[in-house]
């Protein structure tokens, strides 16, 4: 059933699309999966799941959606990368596999699999000031690191050793971890704040 909110889309190219479409249509979005350029045209907010960053760009290329998607960053959308999502926002992929692109505009460079094989996955609650006064509890897996914050992005959340987790920049958002698999929704009520700005802005 679609929400009388904001018309959000979720790249379902690859990955964890259908938790991002469950929990957004818990908000009350009218959230739907995005594969083609047109379903690109017809959303007011995008959510990048997590999944495999180099399978992801390739399929984005190879759907059309690579170029369409850059456009709509450059031009505004507000969209939030999770995971894998977060290294296709980065400027700056620095252990990218051979030909990997991004898509590009947040200001960091990333690495993909920071935490190493050793610790493949793992759990730990997070201040994030921007989200709330309680901790989140995050769930990390296979995760990126964001390992440079540019001067146009801003750190939202850090790991106890300090390497930032969660970024923001205008009206783009990327984190390392998961909430959408936690019941946490706060990250995504606070993306959905910027849909309906950018919305309210465009009017």
């Amino acid at each position: 059933m679609a929400g009388n909110g904001p018309r959000v889309g979720v790249l379902a190219l690859q990955g964890d699309f259908r938790e991002h479409l469950a929990v957004l249509r818990g908000l009350g979005a009218d959230a739907v999966p995005v594969r083609r350029p047109a379903e690109l045209d017809a959303v007011e907010g995008l959510v990048i799941p997590g999944g495999e960053s180099s399978v992801m760009d390739k399929l984005s290329r190879a759907f059309g959606l690579a170029e369409p998607l850059r456009d709509a960053i450059a031009g505004g959308l507000p969209v939030y990368g999770t995971c894998a999502g977060l290294i296709m926002l980065a400027d700056r992929v620095l252990d990218g596999i051979a030909g990997q692109q991004s898509l590009g505009g947040l200001d960091v460079s990333v690495r993909r699999n920071a935490f190493g094989s050793q610790v493949d996955s793992f759990e730990t609650d997070l201040e994030i000031p921007a989200v709330g006064a309680e901790p989140m509890h995050a769930v990390f897996i296979r995760a990126p690191i964001v390992e440079e914050v540019g001067p146009s992005a801003t750190a939202l959340a850090r790991v106890d050793d300090g390497r930032v987790v969660a970024v923001e920049q205008g009206n783009l958002l990327g984190t390392s971890f998961h909430p959408e698999i936690t019941g946490d929704t706060r990250f995504h009520e606070y993306f959905l704040t910027k849909v309906r700005d950018a919305v309210q802005k465009a009017a």
